[in-house]
């Protein structure tokens, strides 16, 4: 056991003069491996307790983050305390390696300092429905280098956080989900126009997903080539895209019945030909 211990406490190798015991060796690991251990052991409970008492998920996603960075911090300074080795003898070493890193690696630091301002300041969030550079999808999660979003069509995208800073971002549930759409319906040259839009109002109302406030509105839009158009505008309550397509889907569905049981024409394009001067027809016996 002696000759254990005094193997242990002899020295194994040396760097700029500091010495470095076998058992120095045997421990650091175990030190590393439990307080990597620990670290992810209190994140879970204080993340599970913040979960369980309702918080919003963006500021437990923070202080997962800041607890991570504390206890990697800590673990660290720990670590050197154990080998004795002074933190300002990393100071010169730490300052050339910072100067290389930040040239080397701007697009890297930039979104890494953007990730945290994206969590601290929360102009998006974890659930919210976002349009970036026409794709549309849900925040699923804010990492430091990219946040995660799921298109409506079910691929996930990695987006670099400083391009959610830089570049404009449509956040359709920033304050709240109320959304406008309009429906576009063209009928036939001779309609009724007044009856028309009487129509095209109930069907509109008759759907429990339009809100009553403010009331929609039916406006007939244009003398178009081949109808006469009307457009309808109204609010709902949509969380993603899917609700909107759907609401309208069933909308033209009902504008559909009403006009076939008012025998409203919906309509389609048509050419009428003038022709100059007489035409001959020959009408060809069949062979045989």
């Amino acid at each position: 056991m002696e000759s254990l211990w005094t193997f242990l406490n002899s020295d194994a190798f040396s760097i700029a003069g500091q010495a470095f015991t076998y058992g120095e060796l045997v421990y650091v690991p175990i030190i590393v491996l439990f307080g990597i251990w620990l670290i992810r052991k209190l994140a879970n409970i204080v993340t599970t307790k913040l979960i369980s008492q309702g918080t919003n998920p963006d500021v437990v996603h923070l202080i997962k983050r800041v607890l991570y960075i504390l206890g990697l911090v800590v673990l660290i300074i720990t670590t050197l305390d154990f080998l004795s080795v002074p933190i300002t003898a990393f100071a010169f070493l730490s300052g050339a390696i910072a100067i290389g890193f930040g040239f080397g690696a701007q697009n890297i630091i930039n979104n890494f300092i953007s990730g945290w301002i994206l969590m601290w300041e929360r102009p998006i969030r974890i659930g919210d429905f976002l349009e970036v550079d026409g794709a549309r999808g849900r925040v699923e999660a804010i990492n430091t280098r990219s946040t995660r979003i799921r298109r409506v069509d079910g691929v996930h995208m990695l987006i670099p956080n400083s391009k959610l800073l830089e570049n404009t971002v449509v956040n359709w549930t920033l304050v709240d989900r109320l959304t406008r759409t309009s429906v576009r319906v063209g009928v036939a040259y001779g309609s009724d126009c007044k009856k028309v839009a009487e129509l095209i109002y109930q069907a509109v109302k008759e759907q429990e997903e339009v809100l009553p406030d403010p009331d929609p509105l039916v406006v007939f839009d244009d003398f178009g080539d081949n109808a006469l158009m009307f457009e309808v505008f109204f609010w709902i309550n949509a969380t993603i895209e899917r609700d909107l397509r759907k609401i309208r889907s069933n909308i033209r569905f009902r504008v559909d019945e009403l006009f076939a049981q008012d025998s409203v024409v919906i309509a389609f394009p048509q050419r009428d030909v003038h022709i100059d001067g007489a035409i001959t027809l020959n009408r060809k016996a069949p062979n045989g």
